[in-house]
C-alpha cells in the first residue's frame, strides 16, 4: 500500500443547498445547532464544541456539494494542491471562520474540502446529570434527581458523512490515498470479500484514539449523499431529540432509534425538509491504528444490536 499523500486530523462540515435559508434553519435549530452567522446566501450553524460551524447551506436548488475535513497543517494543504490531480490550489476561504483551504473532486464527482486555520468559537459548556449505574456506582447521583427539560438534542460535533457510490473499489482507494483515511470494517456480500458494500473508514491518528468511521461508502446505484452524522452527549439525548422532532410533527423519521454493530453508536435519523438525512449519535467504539481492517458479511455487519432493522428507504437513500 502506498504512503497517502496526507492524514487529515477530522471531518470539519457539511456542505449542502436548500431553497430556502429560513426552512433549513429552523430544521436545523430543531434538530439542536446554533445558528452561527446568516448572508443572503448561506447560513452557517454550529455545534456546543469548539469547532466554529459544522454545517453550511448554500441557497439553491436541494443538493448535496461536498464533505470537509482538516488538514493537520497548512504545510499539508500545499502539498496536497501540489501534489493530487485535479486539486484546487490553496484557496482563501471568503467564509465566516476564514481559514485556508484545497478542494478536491472524489470519483463521483462532489467536492471534499481540506481545510486549515478555521477560527476556533469558545466551546459552550454541556452539564448532564451522572447515571446511576448498578454494576459500576449505584450512587453516583444520590440525593439527586434525574431530571432533563424537553427540547432539542444538543449537537456538539459533526462525527461522520457517508456517500453512496457506484464505484466502491475505485473511491475507498481515492479516499485513502487523498486524505489518508484507514478503513476499519470492510461489510461484503456472497461471501466474497471482493464484494464490497459498505466502507467503513477513520482518521489515522496513530497511538491516538479516534471515533470507528469518520466516512462511509456505500454502494448504490447512483451517487449522492446518504446522510450526515452528529455527536450529541448520551442516550437520554438522543431520546429527548427524537421526542422534540416527533412532536414538532414537520419532519420525515427514517430509521431508529437502536444501536449499530460497526461503530456500536445509539442512533436516529431523520430527514430534512429537503430530504436530506441527518443523525444524532451517542457512544461510538473508540480505536487507534492497532485496531486491524476486519471482513464482515453484510447479515451481520448492518444489522443492530438493538432496535429495527435498516429499512430500504435508508439504504437505498442517496441525496445528489
Amino acid at each position: 500500500m502506498t504512503e497517502p499523500i496526507i492524514r487529515v486530523a477530522d471531518i470539519a462540515w457539511g456542505r449542502i443547498k436548500s431553497p430556502d435559508l429560513d426552512v433549513q434553519e429552523e430544521f436545523l435549530t430543531n434538530f439542536g445547532m446554533i445558528k452561527v452567522e446568516r448572508t443572503n446566501d448561506k447560513l452557517f450553524m454550529r455545534g456546543t464544541g469548539a469547532s466554529h460551524h459544522l454545517h453550511v447551506t448554500e441557497k439553491g436548488d436541494p443538493g448535496f456539494i461536498s464533505l470537509a475535513f482538516r488538514a493537520a497543517s497548512e504545510d499539508d494543504l500545499h502539498k496536497l494542491a501540489k501534489e493530487a490531480e485535479s486539486a484546487s490550489g490553496v484557496e482563501d476561504i471568503d467564509e465566516p471562520g476564514g481559514g485556508k483551504r484545497v478542494r478536491l473532486i472524489e470519483p463521483n464527482g462532489y467536492t471534499i474540502e481540506v481545510v486549515h486555520g478555521i477560527e476556533a468559537a469558545d466551546e459552550i459548556p454541556v452539564d448532564r446529570q451522572a447515571y446511576n449505574l448498578g454494576n459500576i456506582d449505584k450512587y453516583k447521583r444520590a440525593n439527586e434527581l434525574w431530571r432533563r427539560a424537553p427540547g432539542p438534542a444538543t449537537v456538539m460535533r459533526i462525527g461522520h458523512g457517508v456517500i453512496g457510490t457506484p464505484k466502491m473499489h475505485e473511491c475507498t482507494a481515492w479516499i485513502r490515498h487523498h486524505i489518508g483515511l484507514i478503513a476499519s470494517d470492510e461489510v461484503f456480500v456472497e461471501d466474497d470479500k471482493d464484494k464490497v458494500i459498505a466502507s467503513f473508514n477513520r482518521i489515522d491518528g496513530g497511538k491516538e484514539y479516534v471515533d470507528h468511521h469518520v466516512f462511509l461508502y456505500i454502494g448504490n446505484e447512483n451517487a449522492g449523499l446518504n446522510h450526515i452524522s452528529f455527536e450529541v452527549p448520551d442516550f437520554d439525548d438522543v431520546m429527548m431529540g427524537h421526542e422534540h422532532l416527533r412532536d414538532s410533527g414537520d419532519y420525515d423519521h427514517v430509521w431508529g432509534i437502536g444501536r449499530h454493530v460497526l461503530g456500536s453508536q445509539i442512533y436516529d435519523y431523520w430527514k430534512d425538509p429537503y430530504g436530506r438525512v441527518h443523525e444524532h449519535w451517542a457512544d461510538s467504539d473508540t480505536l487507534n491504528a492497532e485496531y486491524e481492517t476486519r471482513y464482515i458479511p453484510a447479515d451481520e455487519g448492518l444489522k443492530s444490536q438493538w432496535g429495527e432493522p435498516a429499512p430500504m428507504e435508508f439504504i437505498n437513500h442517496v441525496s445528489p
